[in-house]
């Protein structure tokens, strides 16, 4: 879940993306409907609150063409307008494909920037305007998240837990000194994820 505005965004798991208007004249009783225009298989959706797009992560590298979905795959939105992914030379919608990891596990916003962990990677994906739209840097290896929910950004710095150790970015991704690691990972079943 994320919001666009006072629309909320929600995406089922390798599944279709759903908007609902908050600001509709009676909230209560409209059904969200299905994000028009937008991948028909993504493992999570994030907005990016600055310059406001739509981020698709592990999404389809053919809109709506089923068995393209690829899980290192990002697909973003022009700006201001989540029904449009087609990457044009009048629009800032486009695509990024991940080179390490095997999936995208979760993404969290940070202040001015998108942290994307891989099972096996961090990145950030941050706004540079065109003619490029977006930058995205490897800031580690062997430095993944362990599952969707297990990262979060706590005043511009996030935290998150990766198979073997508890990791920080705050400007540099760094392992997370923790007395309770040994008994945590020790005792850790790794086939669980998800």
């Amino acid at each position: 879940l994320d919001n666009f505005g006072q629309q909320l965004i929600a995406t089922i798991k390798n599944g279709k993306t759903f908007t609902w208007d908050a600001g509709a004249a009676n909230p209560l009783e409209n059904r969200a409907t299905i994000m028009t225009g937008a991948p028909t298989a993504s493992r999570m959706t994030i907005v990016s609150d600055r310059d406001r797009h739509v981020v698709h992560l592990g999404t389809e590298t053919s809109i709506g063409v089923g068995g393209t979905q690829d899980p290192m795959f990002i697909r973003f939105s022009d700006q201001e307008n989540f029904s449009d992914y087609t990457p044009t030379s009048t629009n800032t919608a486009g695509t990024f494909r991940l080179d390490t990891g095997n999936t995208i596990v979760t993404a969290v916003s940070g202040k001015d920037y998108i942290l994307i962990l891989t099972d096996q990677a961090a990145y950030t994906m941050q706004f540079v305007g065109p003619p490029f739209i977006f930058r995205l840097t490897q800031l580690g290896s062997n430095c993944g998240s362990i599952s969707p929910h297990s990262a979060i950004d706590v005043n511009g710095v996030a935290y998150w837990m990766g198979s073997d150790a508890f990791f920080v970015f705050d400007g540099t991704v760094r392992k997370l000194p923790c007395t309770v690691e040994d008994f945590v990972f020790d005792e850790i079943d790794t086939t669980q994820y998800e």
